[in-house]
């Protein structure tokens, strides 16, 4: 009987040790193979290349500090952004980390983490019409470019308004800038980055706020690396670091305090 005894305990305890070396939590996969995979777009200021080629912005910033600490190194991987839960449910990427709205359909499309970015749908034209575009009523007939299944065009939909879908924000302001749409439709920060005296397109502003939403970054369903995230964000804001990061780009204005 003893020798029963022992020979079950020792085969719980050989399966407990297995259990443990293969834990099936997004954390554990990720430091096996050494990397966080992010997966983004073009974006300035949140991941954008600067003149070297190396990915930069308040996001990208965010996204290689969280990488250090979890002890991997960060990769980011240019995505078609209407398809962003389609990559994360398949794999290619750890994360979506992008100047990301919260919507309803990206809840429930992905596990994403607190609230830590304030922003809002712009509508960006030329500045010399941006006199005939102050209000809602004014814009019903202009012709828009946004970014394919961003939050840009969810709200053009939602107002009824005539879109192009175009790949990224970037080429809906080119769109504008060509003249090949009236205007555009994008989020604030970017709109205040990019456009205006001393930018690449000093002949565009934005005039009309169509909404008020938030960012997050968004994971896997079940994925343990939210709660990582979170705990993340809550130490950098209480340290300081994460205001600093959003300063060095201009939108500390807009962050959310992390509690």
């Amino acid at each position: 009987m003893k020798r029963l005894i022992t020979l079950v305990l020792a085969l719980v305890m050989c399966m407990s040790l297995a259990a443990c070396g293969s834990s099936d939590s997004d954390t554990a996969k990720i430091k096996e193979k050494g990397k966080l995979v992010v997966g983004m777009t073009e974006f300035e200021p949140m991941d954008y290349k600067d003149d070297a080629g190396n990915w930069i912005g308040f996001d990208a910033d965010m996204a290689s500090k969280f990488a250090e600490k979890l002890g991997v190194s960060v990769e980011f991987s240019e995505i078609d952004w209407d398809n962003k839960a389609l990559e994360l449910d398949s794999g290619s990427i750890d994360c979506v980390w992008n100047g990301m709205t919260l919507t309803d359909e990206v809840k429930s499309a992905m596990d994403c983490s607190n609230e830590y970015f304030n922003n809002s749908q712009v509508v960006v034209v030329p500045a010399d019409k941006a006199d005939q575009y102050k209000d809602e009523a004014s814009i019903k007939d202009l012709k828009f470019a946004v970014e394919a299944g961003s939050a840009g065009e969810s709200e053009a939909n939602s107002h009824g308004l005539q879109v192009t879908s175009v790949k990224d924000q970037a080429s809906a302001l080119m769109e504008v800038a060509s003249g090949t749409s009236d205007g555009a439709i994008i989020d604030y920060l970017m709109a205040a980055a990019m456009i205006g005296p001393g930018t690449s397109y000093e002949n565009l502003t934005y005039t009309v706020r169509l909404n008020d939403e938030k960012y997050g970054v968004g994971f896997r369903k079940g994925s343990d690396l939210v709660a990582e995230l979170n705990q993340f964000f809550k130490d950098c804001y209480s340290d300081g670091s994460m205001k600093e990061i959003a300063d060095k780009y201009k939108i500390g204005d807009s962050l959310i305090e992390q509690k």
